[in-house]
Order: structure tokens, then sequence, then C-alpha cells
């Protein structure tokens, strides 16, 4: 059992993870976004200009959120001018996710900015520590991945 709770990784993620989410929050105030619509028009914008018209499912399964909250969000960012959502000419029911002029011109300022807040929460370790430090996020994030599709696949 843990003595203290700063030796839980549980406990030190929660509280490194409220700081960063508040200091991103900060930085998406003046570009008029949410941390949620920064992601889905982040991502969106991404799949975008990799030659891909994302559904909100897609979308959704890309940005690792529900699917009715996506769909929530695209809406808000639809109004904003930010994003179209058109009828996929396969399906009628799904709809193709599209960066506006102007989506397409904030989304690479804000992306900008987050990782202005990332690289800022990183300064404190040496380059060597956060590199190992993403790294191991990223098999971390790969590995409990993999759990849940095998989760999923179990139903």
């Amino acid at each position: 059992m843990i003595e203290q709770p700063e030796e839980s990784p549980g406990f030190l993620l929660w509280h490194l993870t409220l700081r960063w989410q508040r200091e991103v929050a900060a930085a998406l105030k003046p570009f008029g976004l949410t941390h949620v619509q920064f992601v889905l028009l982040a991502n969106t914008w991404w799949l975008n200009s990799h030659d891909q018209q994302p559904t909100q499912v897609a979308l959704a399964a890309q940005a690792g959120t529900n699917v009715k909250m996506t769909s929530q969000v695209i809406r808000t960012l639809e109004y904003k001018g930010l994003v179209t959502r058109d009828v996929d000419a396969a399906d009628t029911r799904a709809r193709r996710l599209v960066v506006t002029a102007a989506g397409n011109s904030l989304a690479p300022r804000a992306i900008e900015t987050v990782e202005l807040v990332d690289r800022a929460l990183l300064k404190p370790l040496s380059p060597t520590v956060a590199r190992a430090f993403i790294d191991g996020l990223h098999r971390l994030q790969l590995a409990v991945g993999s759990a849940d599709s095998r989760e999923l696949s179990d139903r």
C-alpha cells in the first residue's frame, strides 16, 4: 500500500492534469474556444490536412470523445463558422466534416498556443527526461487503448 498520496501515480496525474487543463483553458480563451472545441477543431483540421473528411463518428474515435458530445460540439463549431457538416454522398445519414477558411486560420494558431503550454509544463524537466516522459505516456496510451479494444471485443 502506498504510504503517501504523492507516491500514487493516480494522485500525481490528477494534479498535473488539473493544472494543465487550467492553463490550456486560459490559453484558449482569447481564441473563443473551450478545450473540447479546440480538440475537435484541431483533429478535424489535421484530418482535413491529410486529405480526410471525417464523419462525426470517425472524429470522435480519433479524438477519444463521446459521439453524442462530439455532435453537439461540432454544431457549436459550425455555428461559429469554423467547420461545415456536409452530407456524405455515400450515406446520407452521415455528415462529413470540413474546416472552413476561418477554421483553417484559427486551428494552427490555437495548436501552437497549446503546444506552448505543453512545452512550459515540461520545461522543469531535462530534454532527456521530457522525451522519456512523452515516450512513456505514448506507450501507456497504446497499452490502455489496446486493453480498451480487447474489452470492447469481449462484449
